[in-house]
């Protein structure tokens, strides 16, 4: 076996194994089975560890081979010739890649040995390890997409196990809405992402991130398109990469979703899912050397969510509010890094800030815990004045108000998106209820004046309207 087969098998490993514990948790779901817990942990363990092993074995020997690119071509899935256009799923090992990929099975293995026990005698526990398993291999097929198809494919991945397990406890109301409202900005990044999808397409014929960003190693690349191009894909890959990673004007969601369970809130809100926009500006960093203009864009962009972060991280109630609050912060900084250039300062600032936080979040609860169980033990502490939280000066109960509403951002969005959208399909609703109407009120003068039809006929003729979906499905 020469050293081209073992790279190879080592990537097939790598980006397999967490594909091979979703069919597993998956035929476990199907079969309304529920194995028992130390079995679905040592699954994860297993494929976890089969997974890191062959990552960091791809590690060593690019570094002694002093290689920068290592690619893994599954093939070609669906290609048309005459246009020059084609769609496969092709996985690459480079600078940013491997170490995402290890920090992603690394912590994601942690999420699970803590999972295990902190969810010990759940009923959801085989539901919570399904969407684990999705979010797993939605983590590593993005860190490894070596085309935007595949980034694509992982993108939804995650984005589809963190709706659901915000909305983990279902029995309660307000973890599903939450979850759907999730859900719902996540929509809109991926919509803006499907677009800059078709117009890379429709560039260069094909999704390859090394036909757009050059062939030289990450971040040496030079993107092959012109300076427009280069800036309004940019302009749609950043709405994508702020809808993942809660930057402006998207930030709301973000405490929202600490409704799911304590594990899922540090692995998707503390270490991995939310960096994963700050992922997509460092693949298509080239695109910030071609357009100075999206530079500027991304770094406002990042600085702006790091300074309404910091604001709102400082008024939160709960710790797990603030710990989401504090990691927006240093993601904000994180994109102004890409932004201004820095790309392997901002790569090891993702890696240094998601351990930190996960080990901060995982550390939440016991950290309550203990607090309460030194203040039983020292006795009755002096409680706090409640005129020491009141701003003394106007300036600073502005910003505190400002801080506490969220920067207004959800009653914006609302006020000037959700419900002009909101109206613009009521208004459609109701001009094609009223063009039913007409045409049902024109088929029965019609019946009057002309001779009588077949009944078989007639009976389909007047059926048709009856059943037709916006007379019997759609509210007004």
């Amino acid at each position: 076996m020469n050293f081209n087969d073992v790279m190879q098998y080592a990537g097939y490993l790598t980006a397999g194994m967490p594909f091979l514990l979703l069919a597993v948790t998956a035929l476990y779901a199907l079969l309304a089975k529920s194995p028992s817990e130390r079995l679905l942990t040592r699954l994860n363990q297993v494929a976890v560890t089969l997974g890191l092993l062959p990552a960091l074995l791809i590690l060593i020997l690019m570094l002694n081979h002093n290689m920068y690119f290592v690619s893994v071509d599954p093939g070609h899935w669906f290609e048309i010739d005459q246009q020059h256009f084609h769609f496969h799923l092709k996985c690459v090992f480079d600078r940013l890649s491997v170490p995402f990929v290890i920090l992603s099975y690394s912590l994601c293995g942690t999420i699970g040995a803590f999972a295990s026990r902190y969810l010990h005698r759940e009923p959801g526990f085989l539901r919570f390890f399904f969407c684990y398993a999705m979010f797993l291999a939605g983590m590593v097929t993005s860190s490894l997409a070596g085309t935007i198809e595949t980034l694509f494919l992982g993108w939804e991945l995650v984005g589809l196990s963190s709706a659901l397990l915000v909305a983990f406890f279902h029995e309660r109301r307000n973890p599903v809405r939450n979850g759907l409202r999730v859900w719902s900005v996540y929509r809109v990044a991926d919509a803006a992402f499907l677009v800059a999808a078709l117009v890379l397409h429709h560039v260069t014929g094909a999704g390859d991130f090394d036909e757009l960003m050059g062939h030289g190693p990450w971040p040496e690349g030079v993107a092959a398109i012109s300076e427009d191009t280069a800036f309004l894909v940019g302009l749609l890959l950043l709405t994508a990469a702020a809808g993942k990673s809660a930057l402006i004007p998207f930030s709301g969601w973000l405490p929202r979703a600490m409704e799911g369970p304590t594990p899922s809130s540090a692995i998707f809100y503390g270490s991995l899912s939310v960096h994963l926009g700050a992922f997509l500006l460092l693949r298509v960093s080239p695109l910030l050397e071609v357009s100075p203009l999206l530079s500027y864009v991304v770094v406002g962009t990042g600085l702006c969510s790091a300074t309404l972060a910091a604001l709102m991280a400082r008024v939160q109630s709960d710790i797990k509010s603030a710990l989401a609050f504090a990691s927006l912060t240093q993601v904000g900084i994180i994109v102004a890094e890409i932004g201004l250039g820095f790309r392997y300062l901002a790569l090891v600032h993702i890696i240094g800030h998601a351990c930190l936080r996960t080990l901060q979040l995982l550390r939440a609860p016991s950290l309550l815990r203990d607090h309460h169980s030194m203040l039983n033990a020292i006795g009755s502490h002096q409680p706090r004045s409640a005129a020491a939280d009141v701003p003394a000066s106007p300036l600073q109960w502005s910003l505190y108000q400002f801080a506490f509403e969220r920067g207004y951002l959800d009653l914006i969005l609302d006020d000037f998106i959700v419900r002009p959208f909101l109206g613009a399909l009521r208004w459609c609703d109701r001009m094609e209820r009223r063009w039913l109407r007409f045409l049902e009120g024109a088929g029965a003068t019609d019946s009057e004046t002309t001779p009588a039809a077949p009944a078989e006929i007639s009976c389909t003729l007047t059926s048709v309207p009856q059943q037709h979906p916006a007379e019997a499905g759609v509210v007004q």
